[in-house]
């Protein structure tokens, strides 16, 4: 979802030579692959936005997975991009890297200050050695690999597999089915009192775009070689149960919602200190209504001929 964004916009743009691999082309956790590709290609940029990702209930039944093939692909790509002398890398983590009782809204500095979410710890913790890779090859070899935590993202390209996708792509596909199949009620799992923050993806690969547009001096300013990464949010979050009731608008389902207790809500809040992101002179775009809509317009058009 990520990446595709990114390709979308740098082809607007006008950058036609951009080198792209899928995992079909080229596997990320193997080092001699990784190493060929970098010794063949020789990129001068790499945006780093290849990731296992699920939702809690991936999370949950897959952790190895998680954290080995997320520290895999990290420690292969930035190493080869230092060996291969790349200008400059970009590598996108995720806000589930902060304490899980962090104070709100987190702060790039609450990093490694507290315990982690104990339904995402594995995948955190390879997304927290992802930035410190970068910081460790910045302070050794001055490079000038750059992180950036995006809050929970959502749009084009999303993954609706109900037991490996994030929330959003979730709830749309449970609530149009539940409408197809008119059901009088559908259950969630969760109290619904949890509450999120969502990046519709373009808002992402603008500011990703920008970030790497900077010169390196510009970019650090507020910054410490201990502390590199940038947040990217809107600064702004909603509950999961408002969540719930926006998306049964815009789909049009007219049925009950049973909440589950019984399963976990995750961290209770997350919301992101944008302010260092607001320095730089960038805010988000895009309106959760609106890319919610286009989110599902997207779903009907191209993913319900796949599902």
């Amino acid at each position: 979802m990520v990446g595709s964004a990114i390709v979308r916009l740098l082809s607007k743009q006008g950058y036609g030579n951009l080198l792209m691999r899928d995992r079909d082309e080229l596997d990320l956790t193997n080092q001699q692959a990784v190493q060929h590709f970098f010794e063949n290609e020789k990129p001068d940029y790499v945006v780093l936005a290849a990731a296992k990702v699920g939702g809690i209930w991936a999370n949950e039944n897959y952790p190895a997975e998680f954290i080995y093939t997320n520290m895999m692909i990290e420690a292969n790509v930035i190493h080869q991009a230092y060996k291969a002398g790349v200008q400059q890398l970009l590598f996108l983590g995720s806000s589930c890297i902060y304490p899980k009782f962090a104070e709100q809204p987190m702060q790039e500095e609450a990093l490694l200050t507290g315990e982690l979410e104990p339904t995402n710890e594995p995948y955190a913790i390879a997304k927290i050695a992802g930035i410190k890779l970068c910081e460790s090859y910045n302070r050794q070899y001055g490079t000038d690999f750059r992180s950036v935590m995006p809050t929970n993202l959502y749009g084009q390209n999303d993954n609706y597999d109900l037991r490996n996708s994030h929330v959003i792509p979730a709830l749309i596909r449970k609530i149009h089915q539940a409408k197809i199949d008119k059901k009088s009620s559908l259950e969630i799992w969760g109290s619904g009192s949890a509450k999120r923050e969502f990046l519709y993806v373009d808002d992402l690969a603008d500011v990703c775009v920008m970030l790497m547009g900077m010169t390196k001096a510009d970019y650090l300013k507020g910054l410490t070689e201990r502390c590199s990464h940038i947040n990217i949010g809107t600064g702004t979050d909603i509950s999961i149960k408002e969540l719930v009731e926006l998306i049964q608008n815009i789909v049009g389902y007219r049925g009950d919602i049973v909440w589950d207790t019984s399963k976990p809500d995750g961290t209770p809040k997350k919301l992101l200190d944008v302010g260092k992101l607001e320095k730089l002179g960038w805010v988000a775009s895009i309106e959760l209504k609106v890319g919610l809509k286009r989110t599902y317009q997207d779903y009907l058009a191209e993913w319900l001929q796949i599902l």
